[in-house]
């Protein structure tokens, strides 16, 4: 009885901790959110490597903290939520460490991890209660592939299904969708369910996304979860897919399928997955959030052409839509939090030369125009930069046909081999047709330059102007 009570009064105590640090502006949720392959695991390991390695040869005298000698110290502590994967730093670390260093393994679930950053005050309040302050830091991270599946909340199955079915007509998935689209076009709707058929097409679908994704480099992929399905794996939750032919089924039949027809499982099973995955994952992690960061690799589409450019801005503009935006004052960060702040990133900025970052910057705000464009009108801090996590070539002049020109030094993933390279010109502004005609742009995938040890920091590119932007604030 007194073990119970006494972890009832840690758990009390707990709360009343949180309380006081969203009180007096102590806390930040950060939600680290992007699309597949645009760095958000490099993106977090780095964050963390600069705080708690200050002083040990980071580089970060656009922090005011840091520039101004105000910054003590940062540390890992437990984090928040208990139920969910802690960001694995340590192996992250480690495979920078290896000789030679190696890129981390990619999100695969969802994960957290908590820094408490030790400060001097200087223009708040608390300068007058105590000489250090503490500022809590929770990161979220998880796979960019399920923000995409937070539009579906708001649609029957009936919409989705002709959304996708439209995205499956069009190039360049139309090349290799026919034999799908056909498949399901020869099923009878109100036929009894086959749980066994269900799963046989399901998994065709779900090999579509797959050559999508990591064969085209499309971003758009719907529904998320079957790519990435974590603890869901082989679960019939996951066996459904978008039907494509609702008009040959009288308007009164579809309506009154019942869970034991083929439309109808089909039907039941996307509408428990929204409440179930897409749901429950809005309603415990989203609500939350109060700073956000979106990563964005724009620098592979240009390589892929124009329709896999147009469908990286299509998903950026998806996963914005979904966020929960504001102003956010004392009351609503206590018990309606609101994103106040959000960061547009262009990651890779050390794979074009340095003359090119604000054309890269230009590029990325075309890309989210629209959507930066509704924000002003939430009074939302708001700022794009062009960043590296994790700095993987150096930047020099060569002379070429009698002139110099900029290029960049590094270690190629293809080849393995040191190779220098002018990679091209950023466009600034949304390509047009004669930039996919002219073939002017070559990225190029670079390894990390060398090893470091566990308390030396990684190499970057704006990551001081990354944490004023989302911290500077909360520690004045």
């Amino acid at each position: 009885m007194a073990l119970i009570k006494k972890e009832q009064l840690e758990k009390l105590k707990h709360k009343a901790g949180e309380l006081l640090n969203r009180t007096i502006d102590q806390h930040i949720t950060l939600a680290v959110t992007g699309l597949s392959r645009s760095g958000k695991t490099a993106f977090i390991t780095s964050l963390v490597n600069q705080l708690i390695n200050e002083g040990n040869g980071a580089q970060l005298s656009f922090f005011n903290p840091v520039h101004q000698g105000r910054f003590i110290a940062a540390k890992r502590v437990p984090q928040k939520h208990f139920h969910i994967s802690r960001f694995d730093y340590d192996s992250a670390v480690n495979a920078f460490s290896q000789n030679p260093p190696q890129w981390p393994e990619p999100t695969k679930g969802i994960s957290e991890l908590r820094i408490a950053i030790k400060y001097q005050p200087k223009e708040s309040l608390l300068k007058y209660a105590t000489e250090a302050a503490t500022l809590y830091l929770d990161i979220t991270d998880y796979p960019g592939e399920w923000l995409l599946d937070l539009p579906m909340l708001n649609q029957t199955f009936e919409q989705w299904s002709m959304q996708m079915v439209a995205l499956l007509k069009q190039a360049p998935r139309s090349e290799y969708s026919q034999g799908f689209l056909e498949k399901v076009k020869q099923l009878d709707p109100l036929a009894p369910a086959s749980e066994e058929l269900l799963a046989e097409i399901a998994k065709e679908y779900t090999e579509l996304l797959h050559l999508y994704r990591e064969k085209l480099g499309l971003s758009l992929i719907q529904p998320g979860r079957f790519i990435l399905p974590a603890e869901l794996a082989d679960a019939p939750i996951l066996q459904f897919f978008p039907y494509s032919a609702f008009d040959s089924i009288e308007g009164n039949a579809y309506q009154n399928a019942g869970d034991d027809t083929l439309i109808g499982m089909l039907r039941a099973r996307f509408i428990e997955y929204k409440e179930r995955v897409v749901g429950k994952f809005y309603k415990e992690h989203f609500v939350n959030f109060d700073r956000q960061i979106v990563l964005a690799d724009c620098l592979t589409p240009l390589n892929k052409g124009a329709e896999i450019f147009a469908d990286l801005e299509q998903a950026t503009a998806l996963i914005l839509e979904s966020f929960n935006y504001g102003k956010s004052g004392v009351l609503s960060r206590l018990f309606s939090p609101k994103i106040d702040k959000l960061l547009f990133a262009a990651t890779k900025a050390d794979h074009v030369t340095p003359e090119q970052h604000g054309n890269l910057v230009s590029l990325l705000n075309q890309l989210v125009h629209s959507t930066k464009h509704h924000l002003n009108f939430e009074t939302i801090d708001m700022k794009t930069l062009a960043v590296a996590s994790v700095k993987t070539t150096n930047a020099g002049k060569s002379v070429y046909q009698g002139r110099e020109v900029p290029v960049l030094q590094g270690i190629s993933q293809q080849s393995q081999q040191k190779i220098t390279v002018f990679p091209g010109t950023v466009p600034a502004r949304l390509p047009k047709a004669d930039f996919w005609q002219k073939g002017g742009f070559n990225f190029i995938s670079f390894e990390p330059i060398a090893p470091i040890e566990s308390h030396q920091c990684l190499p970057h590119l704006r990551m001081d102007q990354v944490l004023q932007f989302l911290l500077g604030d909360k520690m004045r």
